[in-house]
């Protein structure tokens, strides 16, 4: 009795794991999940910057950004799935910028036009550098 105990809850250990791992394999990074969608336009220690353009109907697989802006060049709907299987529509206007903290989703454009935005990634000593450059508010 014991022996099966200990044989399904490793079983479960095992497929936590599995599904963990696959999650994190599963996310990677946009310019290698999607070459002919994304292309780096500026990379540096604290950024880089994605060019993104697509076709309505395309499907992006399964990848991740850093916390990054979103300057979108035309205007888009798209259907987000996360790691997690949620689904979610977001609208974006042309000349509409949105700040979005890291995420991972395979997206599908549903909208009509030619999806078209830049991208901003954060680096981690970016995102260090600006919270102690910012001036500290005085008490009154």
């Amino acid at each position: 009795m014991k022996n099966s105990l200990h044989v399904g809850r490793a079983a479960l250990l095992a497929a936590l794991v599995l599904v963990f791992a696959a999650a994190t394999v599963m996310a990677q990074d946009p310019v290698k999940v999607a070459p002919n969608n994304f292309k780096v336009l500026l990379e540096n220690d604290r950024v880089r910057v994605l060019d993104f353009h697509s076709k309505p109907g395309e499907k992006i697989g399964m990848h991740s950004h850093p916390d990054y802006v979103t300057y979108s060049v035309s205007g888009t709907q798209t259907k987000f799935t996360s790691t997690d299987g949620k689904v979610t529509e977001r609208d974006s206007k042309a000349g509409q910028a949105t700040w979005r903290g890291a995420e991972s989703y395979s997206s599908e454009y549903i909208g009509t036009g030619d999806p078209h935005a830049v991208l901003v990634e954060l680096k981690g000593k970016a995102a260090k550098a600006a919270s102690k450059a910012a001036p500290k508010k005085k008490k009154e």
